[in-house]
This record gives structure tokens, C-alpha cells and sequence, in this order.
């Protein structure tokens, strides 16, 4: 008898405990079931990926000129302003050549001037010549004067003609043609090179940014075009690598949620500024190609350019190139 009460008394908690355990049943549906709501909703409304990272547009510093550093005024990590002075070449050598070119300019120069004004003097003294003797030949034929008086007078007049004419191949060939005249050109033009590499043992930074990858050192030779440092400018986007299939509703302007790895609890504000016309595999050195008969389909990335519609304070957040980020962008 006992034992048939205890059975009953399990049914009976059997019983009590079935209607609990629907319920949880019923609620871990209902969450599943809302959570499924949202991930399509998201899925609908957003388009992510992981597939990006912070870009830029670098700047390498080179020299112009050859020759030996002699001041270095730039650190790494260092900011510095357009037009700042980053560093000096020895200039001793641009120096001497600027002199060279200027003295050769200025010779050639006064060659024309005093050969101008010493033609200018060799047609005065045959205007004179030309004068003296006509008016001799006139007394000579009023027989007012001796055969000699005349012939002296041809004699002077024939000299200032000679002296013309060598006058005036002298002024031909200090300046007054075209291949005289090129060559005055050629050498002014030497003489403006000359004074732009003196300037260029001078270097500027050529935009604001931060100073990274330093190579340059007091003391050390550098030739033309050899790097010398790097500048990071401060102006920074992103370049996100979405899926072909994510693009369908993506434009420019869109918003754009930005989380960057290093700030995982900060979100950044931004937009769609363009969408790049060809695939990443496309743009590429060399860009894959199928060989017959082994085609297989892959599903390209299309890179897209994210730019920052909030001004970042760098001393909070030092968003530099090279950073992974996740975008999350709003398409409806």
C-alpha cells in the first residue's frame, strides 16, 4: 500500500513539473526566434567585413642634389609642417658652379654690350668719313685742294668702312643672330640650373605630417633620388575589401560605423566615399588569369574607400595606416 502511494506521489510531481519545462521550452524559442529577427535584420540593413584596414598617401623625401649631409633637424615620430627645414647639404660645390655660371652670363652680356656700342661708333666715324669726303672731292674739283688732301680723305674714309664691317661681324657674333642669341639663352639657363641646385642643397618637408622610416644622418653622402625619411600625413581613411555580393545596395554617401581593433569600445563615425571600378585581384601588378579548362569561380572583393566624417583628437586616438579595422555600413 505504501509503495502504491509513492508511485502516485511521483506522478503526481511529474505532472507539476511538465507545464515548467514547456515554458522554458516556449522561451528559449522566443529568444532564439528574436535573436534570428535581428541577425536577418542586420543582415538586411548592414554590410560588414573585416576584410580592411587605415590608409594614407605617404610621402618620400629625396634629395635633388648630391652631396654630404651636414645638419639633420628632424627626429623619428617627429611632426613637422610644409616648408619646415628637415635637413642641409653642403652647398660649397653648388657654391662655386653658381659663380662660374653667373661670371660667364655676365661676360657674355658685356661682350654684346661694348660690341653694340662699338658698332654704334664705327657707323658715327663713317657717317663723318663719308662726309669729309665728298665735300674734299667737291674743293678737288674746284681745284681747291691737292690730289693728296683727297686721297687722305679716301684713305680715312675706306679705313672707318673696314672698321665697320669688322664691327659689325663682331655684333653678329656676340649677339646680334639667332645662334649667338641661343647661345646667350643656353648659358642664362645654365646659370638658373645652377642657382636652383644651390637652392636645393636645402631641404623642406614637402607637407605636414609625421616624420617615419629615417635614413638620413649628419655626415653621410646622399645622392639624388636616395631616400631619406618618410611623411605620414595627418589625413587618414579606410579601404574596406567587401564581397561582389555585398555591393547590390552600397552607394557613396552611405553611413558607416568604424570600429578600429586598437579602440575596440569606441565607434568612429563615417561614410562611403567612393567605390573602386575593378576588383582588388584586378587592380593587382599582375592580376590572376584562368587557364582553360580550370576555371573556378571565386568571389571577388571590390575595394571601397571610407573616409571620417568626425574629427579624431590624435592625442586620444592615434589612428595611424596599417590598422584593422571593421566597417559597418548602413544600406537601407
Amino acid at each position: 500500500m505504501e509503495e502504491q502511494n509513492t508511485i502516485t506521489e511521483e506522478q503526481d510531481v511529474k505532472k507539476e513539473h511538465k507545464p515548467f519545462k514547456r515554458y522554458i521550452a516556449l522561451g528559449v524559442g522566443l529568444v532564439v526566434a528574436i535573436a534570428g529577427a535581428f541577425v536577418i535584420h542586420d543582415a538586411l540593413m548592414y554590410q560588414s567585413t573585416d576584410d580592411a584596414y587605415v590608409e594614407t598617401t605617404t610621402v618620400q623625401v629625396a634629395p635633388r642634389v648630391s652631396g654630404q649631409i651636414t645638419d639633420v633637424y628632424i627626429t623619428d615620430n617627429q611632426k613637422v609642417k610644409e616648408g619646415d627645414l628637415v635637413a642641409k647639404i653642403d652647398p660649397a660645390d653648388y657654391e662655386v658652379a653658381l659663380a662660374q655660371a653667373e661670371a660667364k652670363y655676365e661676360r657674355t652680356l658685356l661682350n654684346q654690350k661694348n660690341a653694340k656700342a662699338n658698332f654704334k661708333a664705327m657707323q658715327t666715324n663713317i657717317d663723318v668719313a663719308k662726309k669729309d669726303l665728298d665735300r674734299y672731292k667737291n674743293l678737288y674739283a674746284q681745284g681747291a685742294v691737292s690730289k693728296q688732301t683727297l686721297d687722305t680723305a679716301q684713305a680715312k674714309y675706306d679705313s672707318a668702312q673696314a672698321n665697320l664691317t669688322q664691327s659689325e661681324e663682331a655684333l653678329l657674333s656676340e649677339g646680334g643672330n639667332k645662334v649667338a642669341d641661343a647661345d646667350l639663352k643656353e648659358i642664362k639657363a645654365l646659370r638658373d640650373k645652377a642657382k636652383l641646385n644651390l637652392g636645393y642643397t636645402k631641404i623642406y618637408a614637402p607637407q605636414t605630417g609625421t616624420v617615419s622610416s629615417r635614413r638620413v644622418e649628419k655626415g653621410m653622402y646622399v645622392n639624388v633620388g636616395s631616400p631619406l625619411f618618410v611623411i605620414v600625413p595627418e589625413d587618414v581613411w579606410v579601404v574596406a575589401n567587401f564581397k561582389e555580393n555585398q555591393l547590390r545596395h552600397m552607394k557613396p554617401g552611405q553611413e558607416v560605423d568604424i570600429k578600429v581593433d586598437t579602440y575596440p569600445n569606441k565607434v568612429f563615425k563615417g561614410k562611403i566615399d567612393s567605390i573602386q571600378r575593378a576588383s582588388g585581384a584586378k587592380s593587382s601588378l599582375f592580376p590572376p588569369e584562368n587557364a582553360v579548362g580550370s576555371f573556378v569561380k571565386i568571389v571577388q572583393r571590390i575595394p571601397v574607400k571610407i573616409v571620417f566624417t568626425e574629427k579624431i583628437d590624435p592625442n586620444e586616438y592615434n589612428i595611424v595606416p596599417g590598422m584593422s579595422v571593421v566597417p559597418k555600413v548602413r544600406v537601407k
